[in-house]
C-alpha cells in the first residue's frame, strides 16, 4: 500500500480526521502502516480511543479503496496527500490541513500567492460588478484568486480573472464527480482549460451538505495569504470562512456596502473588527508587499523592453508629465478596467507610481 492510498483510506473515515491522523503519525511513523496497525495500540495514542481505532482497524468495511482508485482514473484527476512536495505549502501550516486533495488542473496554481475572494451567493449587481473587477485586478498583477465555485460572488472573482487570464482555483463543497452547483461545471472546465486549478478533499461519492461547507472554507483561506470579502450577511458562509482565516493568522479585507442593505452586515461588522478596508485593489496590493517576503512578488521587476503591447501603449500615453487616470483612459482609447489593471501591473514592474488623486507619473 502506497502513503497516498493510506490516505484516501483515513480520508475517507469519517471519525478520524486530520488532527488525529498527525498525531498517530507522530508516535506510531509512517501512514502506511497505521491502516493495519492492531487497534488497542492506535487507542493508546492521545485524542484517538477505542471507537476511532476500531474505525481505522475496520476500514474496509467502509471504504472500498480498489473503487475509488478507479473511478479516480475514469475521471482523470488527479490526487496529492499532505505528504507530497506537491502538496500546497500554505495549506500544509494550517491547524487541520487536508489529508489528500482530489483536483483536476494546475495544482501549481495554489503554490504560488493568493488571495481568497468569498462572498454571498445572493449577490447585487454592486457586489457581482466588484467582484469580477478586483479578481480582474488580482489576477492581472500575478496574485492567483480563490474561491469557493459558489453562485453569486464566487463565481464573479473566477470569471474576474479568467477574463485577465490569470490563476484562479475553485475548492468545492462537495467531492469532484458531484459538482455543486450543477451550473458552474462549465465554469469549472474553463478554469482548468486556462491552467487553473478545482479541488476537493472529500472522497468520491460526497454530497455537499452543512458540514462539508465549512470545511470547503477553511481550504479557500488556507491557500491564500489572506480573505477579500464582498457582500456578506453577518451570519453566513463568508463570515465563516474570515473567521477561519484569522484563525490561520490570515489578513481579512473587507468591502463596505450599504448600511441599509443586509448583505453588507458582515462586511461591516469585519471592519468594525479590525479588517483591512478595500475601496480599491490598491488596498489589497499595499497590504501584500508585508505578507509576501521582499523579492517574492507575483510579478517581478521586468526589463525595460520586457512589456506587453497594452503596457507600452498605456506607458507611452502616460508621457512624462503627472496624469490623471481618467485622463490617461480617455488618451489611450482602452477601456477604463484594463487601463486600470494595466497600471497595477506597471507599479509592480516598478515603471510607474501612483500619487495623490488617483494620478499616475513614470519612473523611468
Amino acid at each position: 500500500m502506497t502513503r497516498t492510498e493510506a490516505y484516501l483510506i483515513l480520508n475517507a473515515l469519517r471519525l478520524v480526521g486530520p488532527v488525529r491522523v498527525r498525531k498517530l503519525r507522530e508516535v506510531l511513523g509512517g501512514v502506511e502502516g497505521i491502516v493495519g496497525m492492531p487497534s488497542s495500540k492506535m487507542a493508546g495514542v492521545e485524542g484517538v480511543g477505542q471507537a476511532v481505532a476500531e474505525s481505522i482497524r475496520g476500514w474496509e468495511k467502509s471504504f472500498d479503496l480498489g473503487a475509488e482508485l478507479k473511478r479516480i482514473s475514469q475521471l482523470k484527476l488527479k490526487v496529492v496527500d499532505c505528504e507530497d512536495p506537491l502538496y500546497p505549502p500554505l495549506l500544509r501550516e494550517i491547524h487541520d490541513p487536508p489529508m489528500v486533495l482530489y483536483y483536476r488542473g494546475n495544482i501549481e496554481t495554489v503554490r504560488a500567492a493568493c488571495l481568497g475572494i468569498v462572498g454571498t451567493r445572493e449577490a447585487t449587481g454592486y457586489g457581482i460588478e466588484l467582484a469580477k473587477k478586483l479578481g480582474y485586478q488580482l489576477a492581472y498583477a500575478g496574485i492567483g484568486v480563490v474561491s469557493g465555485l459558489a453562485r453569486g460572488i464566487d463565481t464573479a472573482a473566477h470569471q474576474g480573472a479568467l477574463a485577465a487570464k490569470g490563476r484562479t482555483a475553485g475548492v468545492l463543497g462537495c467531492s469532484m464527480d458531484q459538482m455543486y452547483p450543477a451550473e458552474n461545471r462549465s465554469l469549472a472546465d474553463k478554469m482548468v482549460e486556462e491552467g487553473g486549478c478545482v479541488m476537493s478533499e472529500f472522497c468520491l461519492g460526497t454530497a455537499p451538505d452543512r458540514q462539508t461547507f465549512p470545511m470547503r472554507n477553511r481550504i479557500v483561506s488556507g491557500l491564500s495569504k489572506g480573505v477579500l470579502v464582498i457582500e456578506a450577511a453577518r451570519a453566513s458562509g463568508a463570515m465563516i470562512t474570515a473567521k477561519q482565516a484569522l484563525e490561520q493568522g490570515r489578513q481579512v479585507f473587507a468591502v463596505p456596502g450599504r448600511i441599509d442593505h443586509p448583505q453588507s452586515g458582515g462586511c461591516h461588522q469585519l471592519l468594525k473588527d479590525g479588517a483591512r478596508l478595500v475601496e480599491s485593489v490598491e488596498d489589497v496590493l499595499a497590504e501584500f508587499e508585508f505578507l509576501i517576503p521582499r523579492g517574492e512578488m507575483p510579478v517581478p521587476v521586468a526589463p525595460k523592453g520586457n512589456l506587453g503591447e497594452v503596457e507600452k501603449k498605456v506607458l507611452e500615453g502616460l508621457g512624462r508629465e503627472e496624469m490623471h487616470v481618467d485622463v490617461l483612459t480617455r488618451k489611450c482609447g482602452l477601456p477604463s478596467p484594463v487601463v486600470s489593471a494595466t497600471l497595477l501591473k506597471l507599479e509592480l514592474k516598478h515603471r510607474v507610481r501612483q500619487m495623490p488623486g488617483k494620478c499616475f507619473t513614470r519612473i523611468d
